[in-house]
């Protein structure tokens, strides 16, 4: 059995993690290995002045990737680095109410998150989604099995039911914490299941600094189990959340990094080569998003290569369920990115409704034919195809900032287009 060092068993490195120090960590193990800033940051491939900025207490809001890798360089273990950055929180810390800062902060927040999502939800849910990854909460006490719950709340997900999972994200998140509390593999990729899951839902109602939070933790997590397929679903997660802050390179690179780690497997089980082909789709539209039109097409030419023999519809605890049709309307995405409406609309010509089997991915299918449809300045057809996902999967067009973003300048420039006046009334969107 591996031991650690007594380095991080000391009461120094105790105090650091409770005080949830990870720069001081850092700069312990840096200083044990009598290196200089620059010293590590030459192994980082940062400066000095990134490094000691890392060290700076309090410093959480660095980069997660790079305080994992600079605590890879220095020695820390995983789980102590994991746990002063309060990923290992399972009780909810009872703050003391010093007054002022509760009494105008929270008013404030409340309203900044009704307002950062057109979400079709209670606003309460966001605070204690928000809450919970702050300080994670105590455990629900739930007797119903996490992978059961996991399951409920993914399919939550698929009906397009984000408030519901909104509410069940806090309970969920405190109960897959309780379980890692035994350092099992397994433990920690449920955990990070949990936070992939939770990633999905944060991007796809446009709240983007939680979904990174979210999305930095799967990858902690993920990292921990040892399970590549969960370290490729939250490098997938990550590398989108990366992709819509802005920073399209670094989304390409760690997508990039995670497809070449799952075709390193072998791909020798249907579940590696449902993976290989979804981050083939990811890296494409990344691509795409970039406006690299040549890596955007090659990778999803590959995709379609890597997923023409699985099956039409995945099993249902397939992690990825990517299917050859789910390719064909990634495609659509892909030409709409790079700003070829006629190759979108061609390349879903053949989908119908029937190929998806969750309503989230129906109304997707829809929305992403919409807004080809709108690019190519048809506001009837896109109504239409809007309309069409609001039957099946409401959030979809209610909760997805661009989407609802479309249908309020078709309700501003095409007002007596058919459909447009239904499409705003039942959307509730407003130009």
């Amino acid at each position: 059995m591996r031991t650690m060092d007594p380095l991080w068993s000391s009461t120094k490195a105790r105090t650091l993690v409770d005080h949830q120090d990870p720069g001081g960590l850092i700069r312990m193990g840096r200083v044990g290995r009598g290196w200089r800033q620059a010293d590590l940051g030459a192994r980082l491939g940062c400066s000095a002045s990134t490094v000691s900025r890392m060290e700076q207490r309090g410093s959480r809001t660095a980069d997660l990737r790079l305080l994992r890798r600079a605590a890879q360089e220095v020695g820390v273990p995983p789980h102590v680095l994991g746990a002063a950055l309060g990923l290992n929180v399972l009780q909810a810390t009872r703050v003391a109410a010093d007054g002022p800062r509760c009494a105008q902060e929270d008013p404030m927040r409340r309203r900044t998150l009704l307002a950062a999502a057109g979400l079709a939800a209670p606003s309460q849910l966001l605070v204690r989604v928000d809450d919970a990854l702050a300080i994670t909460p105590a455990p629900t006490g739930s007797a119903v099995p996490l992978d059961t719950r996991l399951a409920r709340a993914r399919s939550l997900f698929d009906a397009g039911r984000h408030a519901d999972l909104l509410e069940a994200l806090p309970g969920l998140l405190a109960d897959a914490h309780d379980a890692a509390r035994s350092r099992t593999d397994l433990a920690h990729a449920r955990l990070s299941s949990c936070y992939s899951l939770a990633a999905q839902l944060l991007v796809k109602i446009g709240r983007y600094d939680r979904a990174r939070l979210t999305a930095d933790r799967a990858t902690v997590h993920a990292e921990l189990s040892g399970s590549p397929l969960a370290a490729a679903a939250a490098a997938r997660e990550l590398s989108i959340v990366l992709r819509h802050q802005g920073q399209p390179g670094a989304a390409q690179r760690l997508i990039l990094s995670a497809a070449a780690q799952v075709e390193a497997t072998g791909l020798t089980t249907p579940a590696h080569s449902a993976a290989y082909a979804q981050m083939l789709c990811t890296t494409s539209y990344t691509a795409a998003r970039a406006g690299d039109r040549d890596q955007a097409l090659t990778m999803i030419r590959e995709a379609s290569q890597a997923a023409r023999d699985l099956p039409q519809q995945a099993p249902a605890s397939r992690l990825f369920s990517i299917t050859p049709s789910a390719v064909d309307l990634y495609e659509v995405g892909v030409h709409w990115a790079l700003g070829d409406a006629g190759a979108a609309l061609q390349a879903g010509r053949a989908l119908h409704p029937d190929q998806f089997p969750t309503a989230e991915r129906k109304g997707r299918m829809h929305t992403d034919l919409g807004r080809a449809w709108w690019q190519w300045g048809k506001p009837e057809q896109a109504a239409h195809e809007f309309l069409s996902a609001v039957r099946v999967s409401p959030g979809e067009v209610r909760d997805r900032p661009a989407i609802r973003q479309i249908v309020a300048d078709l309700s501003s420039r095409h007002p007596r287009v058919s459909g447009v006046g239904e499409l705003a009334a039942v959307t509730g969107v407003r130009s």
